[in-house]
């Protein structure tokens, strides 16, 4: 028998029972909607992650001492370690190919003053590069320079939490002199904002200033607590880690039986992992997701049998004209799959429709891929195969003179 006729009698069969079959897509519907939220849902959390750390420098590198042992067995902690120094940075910039700037680090906490107004924050001292490793722009003012480094000067960049803590609205803070712990420090520059860390820590709550001028009239220490680099790209990271690594040990005078006394570590791993998180959670959320198409599946099992049973008859007369078993294969087995890919498009419109309202109502990120669509949609055709040949293959062996009989 014809294609297109067999597709025309399935769907008059589908359209005799309305309201059975769209009962029976229900849970292919939600079987889809769910799946395509769930993996909206992860991939949408994998996506945030990624971007909130490519805003701490997508190619940074960081190396921090590691913590040791001192006289007696008491661990210092790691900014009192005093492993890293300017050779260091010094070697790090003569010799390290896949590195285009790097910048040392010190900090401190403190109270930002203006008048009558404070703020506690960390003041971070740098090197003028660190704006570059972050790709942290200025929203106003200049940067401090290699000149206020080598002079130790009060000045520093402050970010918008601590501006907006500090001064009144429509207060202009460049030019301004404000306090951290007594010392005096000119602002000549705002930072941009960059918002909370995937770690949910306020970058914004910072403020930059020469790294002397933080060692010498704050800290009174002459080692560096952190080096910060940039490779030259994302995908020189490893090969980054591995050159450090090497300047470093010789820097140290380390030999082949001595550990590492220093740390490195990359943007990229943290990625990852957190990515191989997300992706774990997003398969979990899915398959868990996917229970309700086995469960969509099922249904069109039963339904397909009851359907058979109750044209029995029928089975019987257009047999019993010349139809054949195949034909009657093909007739059960379309209508299967007309309910199942009908469903599919249908929970597609409606799993699309309710990531948008998670993002809406919930402000969770999500993010609808193509290939959870088309997954979820092929997902849906071979539901309505592997659930509908069984019925079907039963219908197309029945007999047509006990199918006549039946009542």
């Amino acid at each position: 028998m014809n294609i297109i006729n067999l597709i025309r009698i399935a769907l008059r069969a589908l359209y005799r029972n309305k309201l059975r079959a769209l009962l029976t897509m229900l849970g292919i519907i939600i079987g889809v909607g769910a799946v395509i939220a769930m993996v909206a849902i992860g991939q949408g959390s994998k996506k945030s992650i990624q971007d909130q750390l490519s805003t701490m420098g997508s190619n940074m590198v960081t190396i921090r001492p590691t913590s040791n042992q001192a006289a007696g067995g008491a661990r210092l902690e790691s900014t009192n370690i005093q492993t890293l120094t300017l050779n260091d940075i010094k070697a790090i910039t003569q010799q390290a190919q896949y590195i285009n700037a790097v910048s040392p680090a010190v900090q401190a906490r403190g109270q930002a003053i203006n008048a009558s107004l404070n703020w506690p924050t960390t003041m971070q001292g740098t090197s003028p590069s660190y704006l570059q490793i972050r790709n942290w722009p200025l929203s106003d003012g200049i940067s401090f320079t290699d000149a206020d480094v080598n002079g130790a000067t009060k000045v520093c960049l402050i970010g918008q939490t601590v501006a907006a803590n500090i001064f009144d609205p429509g207060d202009e803070p460049v030019g301004k002199i404000m306090r951290f712990n007594k010392i005096p420090f000119k602002i000549i520059g705002v930072l941009s904002a960059k918002g909370e860390n995937a770690f949910g820590q306020d970058q914004d709550d910072i403020i930059l200033a020469p790294y002397t001028t933080v060692q010498k009239r704050i800290l009174a220490i002459p080692y560096i607590q952190t080096i910060y680099a940039s490779a030259i790209n994302e995908e020189s990271s490893a090969a980054a880690t591995q050159e450090l690594t090497a300047i470093l040990r010789t820097s140290h005078k380390l030999n082949n039986n001595q550990a590492d006394d220093f740390t490195v570590r990359t943007q990229a791993e943290l990625i990852n992992t957190f990515s191989s998180t997300s992706e774990l959670l997003t398969i979990l959320l899915a398959a868990i997701a996917g229970i309700s198409l086995i469960v969509g599946g099922i249904g069109i099992m039963n339904i397909m049998y009851v359907s058979v049973t109750e044209r029995t008859k029928e089975i019987g007369l257009r047999m019993s004209i010349g139809a054949r078993g195949a034909d009657i294969l093909m007739q059960f087995l379309i209508e299967a799959i007309v309910i199942s890919i009908t469903g599919g498009i249908i929970g597609v419109l409606f799993g699309i429709g309710a990531s948008k309202l998670i993002s809406i109502f919930l402000s969770w990120p999500t993010l609808v891929s193509s290939s959870s669509i088309i997954l979820s949609f092929a997902v849906c055709a071979i539901t309505g195969v592997f659930f509908g040949y069984y019925p079907a293959q039963k219908a197309s062996r029945l007999d047509p003179i006990e199918a006549l009989r039946y009542e």
